[in-house]
């Protein structure tokens, strides 16, 4: 899993580059899962979990 940390800018308010972050975290996926995390009511932490799926070959038995 990666992590990415979203950093207030100055002012208290979040960058709100965030949603593009996660835009390119998906479209980079081919398997698995974002998961935006939000403490009060900021996004804080963008993850990522990549999953590698494994095709079974031809008359494999396992």
């Amino acid at each position: 899993m990666s992590a990415i940390q979203i950093k207030p800018t100055v002012g208290g308010e979040e960058n709100l580059d965030w949603l593009e972050v996660v835009r390119r975290q998906v479209a980079s996926l081919k398997f698995g899962a974002v998961q935006i995390v939000i403490h009060d009511s900021h996004v804080k932490q963008i993850e990522k979990t990549e999953r590698v799926r494994l095709d079974k070959p031809a008359g494999a038995s396992f």
